[in-house]
């Protein structure tokens, strides 16, 4: 678990977002399936999963623009003795946000369509 918290923490300021849009999206969709089996299958609350679904990757597009700024400017300040190893932990966050962006999004994008059918008009 503390190796889980590194890499979510490594991610950067982003993936706070990611994570908090991830947990409101799960609680709709929690509560629609809920609805859904009592027999109440309208679409209230899908819009904001289906919103959801689409903002988690451009957070972590936003993310790995984050972290190549960051990366450019280790390799600024470092002028021209840089390191290449200060340029990992700005790589690093870029690519963190990517994946959380694209598996925040994918987990809940399967059971939004399943719900998203069985809507009654």
């Amino acid at each position: 678990m503390s190796r889980l918290v590194e890499i979510f923490l490594a991610g950067g300021p982003v993936m706070w977002p990611i994570l908090a849009l991830s947990v409101i999206g799960l609680a709709i969709l929690v509560w629609k399936a809920r609805e859904f089996r009592c027999g109440r299958k309208d679409a209230r609350g899908l819009v904001v999963v289906s919103t959801i679904i689409t903002a988690e990757p451009m957070l972590g597009i936003l993310g790995t623009v984050t972290g190549i700024m960051q990366t450019f400017g280790a390799l600024n300040a470092a002028g021209g003795s840089a390191n290449p190893l200060s340029a990992t932990a700005g790589i690093g966050e870029a690519l963190i946000t990517t994946a959380a962006g694209l598996v925040a999004s994918l987990i809940l994008l399967f059971p939004y369509n399943f719900l998203d059918s069985k809507v009654e008009p």
